[in-house]
């Protein structure tokens, strides 16, 4: 069980943020926005940790990874981590910002009564 840990991690996030996606305009409902958000961010990150990796800066513990091993000895999961991520907090932001602006709206409409 302990190999699958990181992954489960990233799907409950997935999960849990999943709900939020029915507020304002959604994030998985604009996919090239999406897709421009998440993905240079991503690049970045991935070229920095393989980098790091490289450089015996850091490594990651076998025991709780499934195996398979990216370009640059990066772990699938950790691949997955630089989307997941910030997947979740779009989605988070997306939604905070849509429920401040009805919030918002509400309070205006009630000052003006």
């Amino acid at each position: 069980m302990d190999r699958w840990q990181y992954l489960m991690v990233l799907g409950a996030c997935l999960v849990v943020t999943l709900p939020l996606e029915l507020f304002g305009r959604g994030v998985y409902r604009q996919p090239r926005r999406l897709a421009a958000a998440v993905l240079p961010v991503a690049a970045v990150f991935i070229a920095w940790d393989a980098i790091a990796v490289a450089a015996d800066v850091w490594w990651y513990d076998e025991r709780y990874l499934v195996g398979l091993v990216a370009p640059g000895e990066l772990p699938l999961e950790e691949l997955l981590f630089f989307v997941v991520v910030p997947i979740c907090g779009l989605l988070t932001y997306s939604a905070v910002s849509f429920i401040l602006a009805v919030l918002r709206a509400l309070l205006t409409k009630a000052r003006q009564r």
